[in-house]
């Protein structure tokens, strides 16, 4: 099976200029590189939440529970890389606060000339993309070799937090509530909620929410799956309940999300 295409697309691109598509806590199929380029916010990344600024470099493998609030005035290019890649990429989700003026021009002129390819539409722009993404990889790996770059250790809400944005990402879609997340991580719904809150600013309950709000809006905006098909793959008991669920959340039905977004 061939894999999806490489993309390299900008920030404002990548959301379809919907920003819940960045963030709401979700994880993807697809790993992600982020080159920010202007503005600061903050994102949810390995179960704690960050301060981003200009000439941040982002890996997010696939798979990874995160977010990213950038503002309006935030900029920047995303590699959409598909997973089961033969390009060497580093593992597990990185920050990287890029300081020095030759290494900022070296990734933004390699998103760049990406970029250009990606639009290109020419014959065999997939093989020059293979290349331009381990090009980047060469440059990631270089940098995390940097003293500057070694990794913050966590302590041990940190490390609860992102054991249960791992478990958010698989199990999202059971209907399997916050309190029995707790359970199978072997510590009290009070206690998780508290580690949660403590490094990501969310509630365990929050993240839970965020994801399958999530996959209910690519849903109901990227599907014609039927309303009621949708909230039995989520979990939800009922069409009714999911409804509900959607309208707290957006303040709309999900009809009227449907039909906004097919606008």
């Amino acid at each position: 099976m061939s894999l999806p295409p490489i993309r390299v697309l900008t920030l404002s691109k990548l959301t379809g200029t919907k920003d819940w598509r960045l963030s709401l806590a979700h994880d993807r199929d697809v790993h992600l590189l982020i080159w920010v380029t202007r503005g600061q916010g903050r994102m949810l990344l390995n179960g704690t939440r960050r301060g981003v600024g200009t000439h941040n470099a982002i890996l997010v493998p696939a798979g990874t529970l995160f977010s990213l609030e950038l503002g309006r005035q935030g900029m920047g290019l995303a590699a959409q890389i598909p997973a089961g890649t033969q390009v060497r990429l580093p593992e597990g989700p990185r920050q990287l606060r890029v300081r020095d003026a030759p290494s900022i021009g070296e990734l933004t002129s390699l998103f760049e000339t990406a970029q250009r390819e990606d639009s290109s539409g020419r014959e065999l722009s997939q093989d020059a993309l293979d290349a331009h993404i381990a090009l980047m990889s060469v440059w990631l790996r270089r940098q995390i070799a940097r003293p500057e770059h070694l990794p913050t250790p966590m302590n041990a809400a940190a490390r609860l937090s992102a054991r249960f944005c791992q478990r958010v990402t698989q199990f999202h879609a059971t209907g399997i509530s916050m309190a029995e997340h707790a359970e199978a991580l072997n510590v009290t719904p009070t206690h998780l909620t508290r580690a949660c809150k403590a490094a990501t600013g969310r509630t365990a309950a929050d993240l839970l929410t965020e994801r399958v709000l999530y996959a209910a809006r690519i849903a109901l905006s990227e599907t014609d799956v039927a309303i009621q098909d949708i909230a039995r793959h989520l979990g939800f008991g009922s069409a009714a309940y999911f409804t509900r669920f959607i309208q707290a959340h957006t303040s709309k039905t999900p009809t009227v999300l449907r039909k906004s977004a097919s606008r």
